[in-house]
């Protein structure tokens, strides 16, 4: 299940970054222990409405449910959301360390899809990972995105400029996979 953040999930989040965070490190912009506080989630909670609100980012938490409990595992983002010629959306996505490898990220990717393509009536997603993070590349990959450059000193992670392999879905591909089941 995807949904948008709540204060109520303050404490899911925080034992699940703290415990993860040597793991996740390698792959996010630097972060410190005062970034994981009530008050800075607070923030992101009332941040992530108002840009859900206002059409241009959508930050959702990714939950294993099973009889009605939930399990916070992870988070997609949906982010800079452009218009007009362009109709494109930035993707990114972050595991818990002790859910990583399960497929989970996978079905996150796919079940965020249809929001994309139905719901945002966007035409394109664009995704990039560090090019030696193979479990991204399946992610993308078994969600039919497709290789499309490189780009050097791409984004910032962990205080360093880091070149990012480039992956994209246009909506053709996306209707053709769909629909058909087949890959393009």
């Amino acid at each position: 299940m995807l949904r948008l953040p709540q204060m109520s999930d303050y404490d899911a989040w925080y034992q699940l970054r703290h415990s993860s965070r040597d793991f996740l490190k390698p792959f996010e912009p630097r972060w410190t222990e005062a970034d994981l506080g009530r008050r800075v989630f607070a923030m992101r909670v009332k941040r992530a409405r108002v840009e859900a609100e206002e059409g241009t980012d959508y930050s959702f938490f990714i939950f294993l449910t099973d009889g009605g409990q939930q399990t916070l595992v992870g988070g997609v983002t949906l982010s800079n959301i452009r218009r007009r010629a362009a109709q494109f959306v930035n993707l990114g996505y972050w595991m818990g360390q002790q859910f990583a490898g399960k497929g989970l990220m996978s079905e996150a990717v796919a079940a965020s899809l249809p929001f994309v393509f139905d719901t945002l009536d966007l035409h394109r997603i664009h995704a990039a990972f560090l090019p030696g993070n193979v479990p991204s590349r399946r992610v993308l990959e078994k969600n039919h995105f497709v290789e499309e450059g490189f780009s050097e000193s791409y984004l910032q992670i962990d205080g360093r400029w880091e070149d990012h392999v480039l992956f994209g879905l246009t909506r053709e591909r996306y209707e053709i996979c769909r629909y058909t089941g087949r890959r393009v």
